[in-house]
C-alpha cells in the first residue's frame, strides 16, 4: 500500500512542479522478468521510475540507504531490498534471482551512487551479473532533470523532468562461472544502452563506449 500511495503522491507533485516528460513507455514488456537499469541523479528517481514505468518495481538499494534515519523508513517503505556496494553480495544475488524468477520487475542504478556533476559514473558489474545469470531482459532509461531538484528554490523554476525509455536488451545467460572480462563487456553494453537514451552531456564515462561497442 506504501508503495501505491508513494506512487500516485509523486505523480501528482510531478505534474504539479514539474514539466514532467515520459518517452517509449511502449517498451515496457506488461509481464514477465525484467531489469529495469538507469542513471542515477537525485534520491527522487527510484520514485520518478515507478510513477513513469507501468509495473510494480522492487529496487535494489545500497546497504547505507537503510541504516540512515531519512531514508531507511523510505526504503524499507518501498519494499527494497539492500546490496553491498563493491563486492560480491550472494545474499542480495540471490535474492534479485528469486524474484526475477517469480516475474517481477526489479529496479537497479548500476553506478551505485548519485552523481553529483549530472554525468554518467563508471558502473558496478552488478548489473549485468544478474542479467547474465537470470536471462533476464533488461530495459534501459535515461532521466534527466532531476539534479536540479536542488536548493530551495526549485519548485517556483518548474525544471524539466524527461525519462526516456529504450527497447529492452538481452544478454544470453550463463551457468558457468564468468570473467571479469566478460563482466566489464557486459557492463559497457548495458551502460552504452542507457547513454544513447540521453543528451551528450549526461555521458560523461560513457560518452564513447557507443562507438567502442559499435566496434
Amino acid at each position: 500500500m506504501f508503495y501505491y500511495l508513494g506512487t500516485a503522491l509523486m505523480k501528482l507533485l510531478l505534474l504539479l512542479f514539474t514539466r514532467w516528460q515520459v518517452r517509449g513507455r511502449d517498451n515496457v514488456p506488461s509481464s514477465g522478468p525484467l531489469i529495469v537499469v538507469a542513471n542515477h541523479l537525485n534520491l527522487a528517481d527510484p520514485p520518478l521510475l515507478s510513477a513513469s514505468i507501468p509495473r510494480r518495481i522492487v529496487f535494489m538499494a545500497k546497504k547505507e540507504a537503510f541504516r540512515s534515519p531519512l531514508l531507511g523508513p523510505l526504503v524499507r517503505g518501498w519494499r527494497a531490498f539492500p546490496v553491498q556496494r563493491g563486492q560480491l553480495d550472494r545474499e542480495a544475488l540471490h535474492r534479485a534471482q528469486q524474484m526475477l524468477r517469480q516475474g517481477l520487475a526489479m529496479g537497479m542504478f548500476p553506478e551505485g551512487s548519485r552523481s553529483i556533476m549530472a554525468e554518467m559514473q563508471p558502473a558496478y558489474p552488478g548489473t549485468s551479473l544478474i542479467a547474465l545469470r537470470s536471462g533476464a531482459p533488461v530495459l534501459p532509461v535515461g532521466i534527466t532533470g532531476t539534479e536540479k531538484l536542488r536548493g530551495r528554490f526549485w519548485l517556483l523554476r518548474r525544471p524539466r523532468i524527461t525519462v526516456n525509455i529504450g527497447k529492452t536488451l538481452n544478454l544470453p545467460p550463463t551457468d558457468g562461472k564468468l570473467t571479469k572480462t566478460e563482466l566489464a563487456l557486459a557492463t559497457d553494453l548495458i551502460m552504452a544502452r542507457i547513454a544513447e537514451l540521453l543528451p551528450q552531456s549526461y555521458r560523461g564515462a560513457y560518452s564513447i563506449t557507443e562507438s567502442k561497442v559499435a566496434d
